[in-house]
């Protein structure tokens, strides 16, 4: 099996130039990582994860806390996310290990399976963050991140919910739209955020939007934006425009437009969020978020603090783009 003497050797440096390279440090060039990786492929050189932790105190593994029962890894949204959050740090040696309630069949805390499996940081993906769980591992003495969210004394990567929303608005209004609904999901940050800036939106625009044409839904729940979609249909003065809270939920309003014997965007035009493949495959008009930066700063900003302890946690927040899909129609 080769060794770190062996690559030094194929590239002419020093084992701690090898070492530096491989653990990805910053005073080493992005050149010479780069030689020196392609020497460990080509040798088939393998870390000793043992020999490393023990130098190191590090176990190389990040936990992942992903507490979603209703749609887990089917959400294409979060699934995109850690798929680029594990290539990130896949790519800077460190294996994932997702976070649950049970350590060998028997019922525990976050924290206690996080101590148990002595993991090196956390990233927090969803959850219920009014969880006292949740509070005690992000009040512990490890490193976390959360997407989507903002803890006391944790770094957070934000996806730019305020921003979408309320470019969405601005997009309807310049296609002629005055009478515009909004299906949001459940009571969260996100939501929040979004009621927050649609309304915003609307204000600085001048548009009055009555009460009933924002209504409480849930995310990546066809059934649900199905009912709250009829609800928007049999008011007296029927929308115009219906943002959906997401492009799977989007499909439910779909189906009941149809069901009505009514067309998109002709009769009504539609807006989802997310911009999944299956949004841009149904011509959808919908805000994308930026699933591979989100992943990908989740991963570096963990990895800087746990090489960085130091460093006070930063909040960092990742810009999307609104695709103009086929389901809008301008009017006036």
């Amino acid at each position: 099996m080769a060794s770190i003497k062996d690559i030094a050797k194929e590239c002419g440096v020093s084992v701690a130039t090898v070492s530096k390279a491989l653990n990805d440090q910053d005073d080493i060039s992005q050149s010479t990582k780069e030689k020196v990786r392609k020497a460990a492929a080509k040798l088939g050189y393998t870390a000793n994860v043992a020999a490393r932790a023990l130098k190191t105190n590090r176990t190389y593994n990040l936990g992942i806390l992903f507490a979603d029962e209703r749609a887990g890894f089917t959400h294409e949204y979060f699934s995109m996310i850690l798929e680029s959050f594990q290539k990130e740090a896949e790519k800077h040696g460190y294996d994932i290990t997702f976070i649950n309630h049970a350590i060998a069949g028997v019922k525990t805390t976050y924290l206690k399976h996080v101590e148990y499996r002595n993991l090196d940081g956390v990233c927090i993906m969803t959850a219920d963050y009014e969880d006292p769980e949740i509070r005690e591992l992000a009040n512990a003495d490890i490193p976390v991140v959360a997407i989507d969210y903002v803890l006391d004394g944790c770094a957070a990567v934000l996806s730019d919910n305020s921003q979408g929303l309320g470019e969405i608005v601005r997009y309807a209004y310049r296609m002629g739209h005055r009478n515009i609904a909004f299906i949001h999901g459940d009571e969260t940050y996100v939501t929040r955020e979004r009621i927050t800036s649609f309304r915003s939106a609307c204000a600085q625009l001048g548009l009055k939007i009555p009460s009933c044409n924002i209504v409480k839904g849930s995310y990546h729940d066809i059934k649900d934006c199905a009912e709250k979609t009829e609800k928007l249909l049999d008011l007296q003065d029927r929308p115009t425009l219906i943002i959906f809270p997401d492009d799977y939920s989007y499909i439910g309003g779909m189906e009941t437009i149809a069901l009505r014997g009514l067309n998109i965007p002709e009769d009504v035009s539609a807006v989802g969020y997310d911009g999944i493949n299956m949004a841009k495959i149904m011509n959808l008009t919908t805000y994308e978020q930026n699933t591979a930066e989100l992943g990908q700063l989740a991963a570096r900003k963990l990895l800087q603090m746990i090489n960085e302890p130091q460093l006070p946690p930063e909040r960092v927040i990742v810009y999307g783009k609104l695709l103009e899909g086929k389901t809008v129609k301008k009017i006036g």
